[in-house]
């Protein structure tokens, strides 16, 4: 009888996808063209694809469960992984637009679902590029949460439009978020960090979280430790920088 061959990019002991297989630069250029399918519309993502478990068929039978949590650059995954079992009845994507990561995310859900029957079903990730095709996938006021951990800085002041937060993008943010909505970002580039926070605050249809409410919010505890850029920085000792916003109504709509 032949031998069973073995995926090297497997691991034997846990199962899971080795990361060393699907390595790729840190960022993408998020303004250079990509080749990938994209939705035309919101009512055109195919849940059934991502979400067997709850959409057994192409029909879309549940049409009141929708897509809550976006992991923009959501890189190896790791935030989404600790989000699936916090909130295992929450329908949650990651948005990668590196190939080989998303690939490898793929392949870890996948890997996790036949290790832990019933669980992960939540999760899902595609390859696109957020800050072009975000209204492709979602609905006005559609998700409750936006995560953006440790983005590309782009250092060069030329490079600043690159950047996943600023004004123009904060409103079509505003227009996927749900009133009440929370956006999380981190970064452990002091300069970024200001950023960021900077355009939230400057933003009418944003306000910050209070102290009290990002202690309560189990979420944010998870910002620092759940990826692996995270880990990376508290190894080296390193500080990082978070903002933390909600979408809010703008006031000279509730008068």
């Amino acid at each position: 009888m032949p031998e069973t061959e073995v995926n090297p990019t497997i691991s034997k002991s846990t199962g899971l996808p080795r990361k060393r297989f699907y390595r790729a630069r840190a960022h993408s250029n998020p303004l250079s063209d990509s080749h990938f399918p994209v939705p035309i519309s919101p009512s055109h993502v195919e849940y059934s694809l991502h979400y067997p478990h709850f959409f057994p068929s192409s029909i879309q039978a549940d049409s009141s469960r929708k897509i809550k949590f976006a992991d923009i650059g959501c890189g190896f995954g790791g935030l989404l992984i600790s989000l699936s079992t916090m909130f295992p009845e929450t329908l949650m994507i990651g948005m990668e637009l590196r190939d080989k990561v998303s690939e490898y995310v793929k392949e870890r859900i996948s890997s996790l679902r036949v290790a832990h029957p019933g669980q992960y079903q939540n999760v899902s990730v595609v390859r696109t590029n957020s800050m072009k095709y975000i209204p492709n996938y979602f609905e006005k006021g559609q998700l409750s949460k936006m995560f953006f951990l440790f983005p590309d800085p782009h250092f060069k002041e030329k490079n600043h439009r690159r950047r996943v937060i600023s004004p123009f993008l904060l409103d079509e943010y505003a227009y996927t978020l749900e009133v009440g909505g929370i956006i999380y970002t981190i970064t452990d580039v002091e300069e970024l960090g200001e950023w960021m926070k900077s355009c939230l605050e400057n933003h009418p249809m944003f306000e910050s979280l209070t102290d009290e409410e990002l202690e309560a919010d189990p979420v944010v505890k998870l910002l620092s430790s759940a990826t692996e850029e995270g880990q990376k920085v508290a190894r080296n000792g390193g500080q990082t920088f978070q903002a933390v916003y909600r979408r809010i109504v703008l006031s000279d709509q509730t008068s």
